[in-house]
């Protein structure tokens, strides 16, 4: 049961909407900004993930993102061809193997990014840094509903079809 008022009831559905709305844009920025760098929408994201993380194993990688350690293997494959990542030796313990993102195509990412941060800021300065505080307080409330929503969803992956060999069925970059 809802414990939103009722005065306040279509003011929660319009944010719902914006969030929808904005939830589609930057999953279609994220697979344009991905095509430009040659590679898949999940491949970017991942190696957003690593760049966070920093280094750790395929399996660990596997955790994180939900995916299956047969099609972590695969993007593993395709993030290091695209010089995004390389394979490591633990030097913890020589028999694990880490996957260590590359700095150098953070640079490269951050370049493709920076001016949607610049518009970010923009949007940002018609803000006080009370409501930047609120706005914050809020993102980061959703961040852990979304963490809690995937899990809620998450389970064991049986083979979508989605990639084969490695390589998007929908995006083949040579």
């Amino acid at each position: 049961m809802s414990s939103v008022l009722p005065e306040s009831e279509e003011k929660v559905l319009e944010l719902i909407g914006h969030m929808r709305k904005m939830s589609t844009r930057i999953v279609l920025f994220q697979q344009n900004a991905a095509h430009s760098l040659g590679v898949i929408h999940t491949d970017l994201k991942t190696a957003d993930i690593l760049n966070e993380k920093g280094p750790i194993t395929a399996g660990e990688l596997a955790k994180l993102t939900g995916l299956t350690t047969g099609t972590v293997t695969a993007l593993i494959d395709r993030l290091e061809q695209a010089g995004f990542v390389r394979r490591e030796k633990d030097p913890h313990d020589g028999r694990r193997v880490i996957i260590v993102p590359v700095k150098e195509k953070q640079k490269t990412i951050g370049a493709l990014y920076k001016p949607l941060g610049t518009m970010t800021r923009e949007v940002c300065e018609a803000y006080t840094p009370e409501q930047l505080d609120l706005i914050n307080t809020f993102l980061s409330r959703m961040v852990g509903v979304f963490e809690q929503a995937n899990s809620a969803v998450s389970g064991p992956k049986p083979d979508d079809g989605c990639c084969k060999n490695g390589r998007s069925e929908r995006h083949e970059y040579e």
